[in-house]
Order: structure tokens, then sequence, then C-alpha cells
């Protein structure tokens, strides 16, 4: 068990990665949403982050999946790649399901986060048809990812290690179930609370 909290370089360099993505997406964020509300300065961090996720992250491994494979490849972002193959073997060896996954995340999630985060500093009507969209598309990417994977006992995922298991599958693919949950019912709020404005305005001018 004791093994399980040792960090080695790879792990290290791929955390520090991650979190430089972290901070470039919160810093832009907050920038993007100066004199908004607390709660829409941490909606635009967190669709920063996503974007750069999407494109950077996501964009190299579908490159890489699509010209080779990971195990394969050298560099950072395939060293990333790597390091989490190691919880979840099917991301090292260009798995069809889930490269297919990957470009369809790359492409739709990156290009709706980027107009969603549009929609919200222009203040635009479609808002909230755009979050919800990319709410669903990223729920259905991670249902996709895993859901298979359990019906069939998941032969690929390491659920041994500490850290493979509760970092690298639960705490960062839980992400981008909670934030996206989280979305989704703030996008039900808002569009019942202009419902009922627009009810009460109805019967104002009865």
């Amino acid at each position: 068990m004791g093994e399980d909290w040792v960090l080695g370089p790879a792990a290290g360099s791929s955390l520090l990665l991650c979190s430089a993505l972290l901070a470039a997406g919160c810093a832009l964020g907050l920038r993007l949403g100066h004199g908004r509300s607390a709660v829409e300065r941490g909606v635009l961090a967190w669709l920063c982050y996503d974007a750069l996720v999407h494109f950077v992250l996501e964009g190299a491994f579908v490159y890489l999946s699509v010209v080779g494979n990971v195990a394969d490849s050298q560099g950072l972002i395939a060293s990333l790649w790597k390091e989490y193959g190691k919880a979840d073997g099917r991301w090292l060896y260009s798995d069809p399901t889930i490269v297919s996954l990957e470009i369809l995340t790359v492409v739709l999630d990156g290009f709706l986060a980027l107009v969603l985060i549009y929609a919200i500093v222009k203040e635009k009507y479609y808002r909230h048809f755009i979050q919800i969209t990319l709410c669903v598309c990223e729920l259905y990417g991670g249902w996709m990812t895993f859901f298979p994977e359990w019906l069939v006992g998941s032969p690929n995922l390491n659920t041994k290690s500490w850290l493979y298991f509760w970092v690298y599958l639960v705490f960062f693919n839980g992400l981008w179930v909670l934030i996206p949950g989280l979305l989704l019912w703030q996008s039900w709020r808002e569009l019942k609370e202009t419902y009922f404005q627009g009810a009460d305005l109805e019967k104002k001018y009865e």
C-alpha cells in the first residue's frame, strides 16, 4: 500500500502538466469573468481548462493514436498518456472505441466549450442551450468510455493501485461527471426562473 503513494518522475511530470493547464485555464477564465459573480468566474475558469484539456492533451492523444500509438511515442504528452495508461491500458494501443470517442470529444466538446465561453462573456441568449449540449456530450463520453469496460469485468483497468484507481481513474474522470452535472443543474434553475418570469409578465399584461 505504501508504494502506491510514491510518485515517480513520470507521474510527477504528468501531474505538473495537468496543474499547469489548470492554472492557465483558471487565469484566463478569471480574466474573462472580471466583474462577474464568483459562480460565473468559476464556470469560465472551468470552461477554459476544459477547452485546454480537450485541445492540448486529448488532441495530442488523438494525433499519436492515429499516426501510431501512445506506447511507442516519445515526448512530454506521450509520457503523460503512458502514465495514464498504467491505470487504463486501452489508451496505450489505439483502442478504436477510445480513439473514436476522443476524436468526437476534441472536435465537438472543444468547439462547444469555446462557443459557451463566448456566449457567457457576451451574454448571448443561447448560452444555456450550448451549456446543456456540452454537458450532455461530456457525460455521454464518460459513460461510453467506462460502461462497456465495466460490462466485461474491467480487464484493462488497474484497480489495485491507490494512485491509479482513486487519482487517475476516479478523481480525474469524476471531474467530468461532477462539474457537468452541476452546470446542468445551473441551466435547469436558470431556465426555470426565465420561464416563471415570462409567465408573470404575461399575467401582468392580461
